[in-house]
């Protein structure tokens, strides 16, 4: 594997309005929360014995709390996914015909559950024997000669194979068959990269500013921290077995950049930069998540970590979720639902619910400060440096890098997905243009740094840029993002990627509009299109036509928000055809975003 070499962060600048000196909210909402001390002894002391143990190895579920566990649970008790990781199992399994497979419980879920500890997913509904690969990409930051390996994947399964930029700054590669699966992971680690705890209940791929360390007015650099986080939560792509057992998924980001880029309030546990007697670190947020059932925006854990703390405290509360997490209802075990849980004894029913919510997130952050090297975890730092009046700043295109003489190069892949050609010629202009690396981001684009600008006007005219990933897309197409659909997820309900693409054109056709207005598609419930964060999103659901009849339709919702007056959106209309989105969406547009109709226009 290549030897990593971590950055460290720029020294804290003083320079008069670079940061916001308003007193931490965490702070001022939680004034009058009780100590932690306190509002842990109110506990039942049964709600914060530990669940799991090590055993060989392992974190397994005590004996005693085994009853009313969801299958998932039961199928990680029957076997330990990551011993096809850590003990070779993965070697074996790849040898097995699928129908021997699936002639046996355990090795069909061995394939359909239990690979996904190694990121590979198996397609059965739609592309049966078929595996989407999802990498780990700590900040979105590769290399071209990544981005050559993987095409070079892709490419052996012709049209079955393609990848997608996911929404957490990562690829994920498609068309995988399971005997090819032990030479691709060799592959991976001869350039740098895992796919190892990537899904299921495992901590995702940790995001940071993607443009950081060229970006001249962040707050600092986060790539040394989601690297450290990334080799630390797999113990260097070795696996790491202490947070392989998590009650669901678990997502982290580490905040450089005013503008937000990285989404903290979507994420279970969000570094936000913060300075404390002078020193610099961070406050932390805890519990943002999506789900069918419930989304809830993050919320202040009322605590700062000085920035070398930034493991410890991951440690930590991941050790708190792991340890006290419910095990039941898969819909009410993301960590949010443990800290609403958390409620001491002797609080009435009929409480306030932000007070209901401060008991619980005091109890959490006890079990949090406990875990802590000296079980002590200092409160929230009042100097936050993120400031609250910012302008989000649009990375597509063409912007100035700190570094003098450079610039970097935004670049808008439609809806994410691209081919092995493509994978070949964005690593070729990286290569011949900049410095070999490419950034991903949150919104399914690309980035090229380091370009000096006496080259850019040459990589401006190339092919690439000009009939594929353009820096100067359309203004509904730039802010566009959908989730792979069901073309390809068992999952999703509804088709999403082209469908997006082609409502957004015939939208675009009808109405100029003067600004960005972000657009997310998602194919079901789940939500991996992050509708709850658009301006204008859509979640893929079955409805009736105007005869009657079962069609494919959407849920539309309006209202998103994200940098630093984030905001979860509402529903503006449930159970719309998808034939009739066009007019909905026009309306909207005109109504709510000041559109124009492009008959008036001309």
């Amino acid at each position: 594997m290549s030897t990593l070499r971590f950055i460290a962060p720029a020294p804290l600048s003083r320079r008069s309005g670079s940061r916001s000196r308003s007193r931490s909210k965490a702070t001022t909402d939680q004034a009058a929360a009780p100590s932690s001390s306190s509002a842990a002894a109110q506990v039942e002391p049964s709600r914060v014995e530990p669940r799991v143990e090590e055993r060989g190895g392992y974190w397994v579920l005590k004996e005693e709390f085994r009853q009313g566990i969801n299958p998932q649970e039961k199928v990680k008790l029957e076997k330990e996914p990551m011993s096809l990781a850590m003990e070779g199992g993965i070697n074996e399994l790849a040898n097995i015909p699928l129908e021997d497979i699936e002639a046996s419980k355990l090795t069909k879920d061995d394939i359909d559950v239990r690979l996904k500890w190694l990121g590979l997913f198996h397609r059965r509904k739609h592309h049966y024997g078929r595996f989407m690969m999802r990498l780990k990409l700590p900040n979105g930051v590769t290399t071209s000669e990544q981005t050559r390996y993987l095409a070079s994947v892709i490419r052996k399964y012709g049209d079955e194979g393609c990848a997608d930029v996911t929404t957490r700054q990562n690829w994920q590669i498609r068309g995988v068959v399971l005997p090819d699966v032990p030479e691709i992971i060799e592959g991976l680690n001869r350039v740098g990269l895992t796919s190892l705890q990537s899904g299921m209940d495992n901590v995702r791929n940790p995001v940071g500013n993607p443009i950081a360390g060229i970006d001249p007015q962040q707050i600092v650099d986060t790539r040394p921290y989601t690297n450290l986080l990334s080799h630390f939560i797999t113990a260097n792509s070795r696996g790491n077995p202490a947070f392989t057992n998590l009650p669901r998924k678990w997502n982290v980001c580490v905040v450089g950049s005013h503008d937000l880029y990285e989404h903290p309030h979507i994420n279970d546990l969000a570094y936000m930069p913060a300075v404390k007697d002078g020193k610099f670190g961070f406050n932390l947020l805890v519990g943002g998540f999506f789900s069918p059932k419930r989304c809830a925006e993050a919320i202040p854990l009322d605590a700062w970590i000085p920035a070398d703390d930034i493991l410890p405290v991951c440690k930590a509360v991941l050790e708190a979720y792991r340890d006290l997490g419910s095990r039941g209802n898969r819909q009410k075990t993301r960590m949010m639902w443990l800290i609403d849980e958390l409620m001491p004894s002797g609080i009435p029913s009929n409480s306030p619910v932000a007070i209901m919510k401060m008991q619980g997130i005091e109890v959490f952050r006890s079990e949090v400060a406990k875990r802590m090297p000296g079980a002590n975890l200092e409160r929230a730092a009042e100097e936050e440096l993120v400031q609250k009046q910012w302008e989000r700043r649009d990375y597509i295109g063409v912007h100035p890098q700190k570094q003098e003489g450079y610039s970097f190069i935004g670049l808008h892949v439609p809806v994410g997905r691209v081919q092995a050609d493509d994978m070949d010629e964005l690593a070729r202009l990286a290569d011949d243009y900049g410095s070999g690396e490419l950034r991903l981001t949150v919104e399914q684009n690309i980035i090229i740094p380091n370009v000096e600008n006496a080259k850019l006007d040459a990589l401006l005219n190339e092919p690439l840029l000009i009939n594929r990933f353009s820096p100067t897309p359309p203004l509904l197409m730039k802010g566009l993002v959908a989730c792979t659909g069901n073309q390809f997820c068992g999952q999703a309900i509804i088709e999403t990627k082209a469908r997006a693409l082609k409502v957004t054109e015939e939208v675009e056709r009808r109405v100029a509009v003067t600004r960005p207005v972000r657009m997310h598609w998602t194919g079901c419930p789940n939500t991996c299109g992050q509708v709850q964060v658009a301006d204008i999103g859509f979640m893929g659901c079955m409805t009736r036509d105007e005869n009657g009849k079962m069609c494919e339709g959407a849920d539309v919702f309006v209202g998103g928000r994200i940098g630093s007056d984030s905001h979860l959106c509402d529903v503006y209309k449930k159970g719309v055809p998808c034939k009739d989105l066009v007019p909905l969406v026009v309306d909207i547009l005109i109504n709510q975003f000041g559109a124009v109709p492009r008959e008036v226009e001309e």
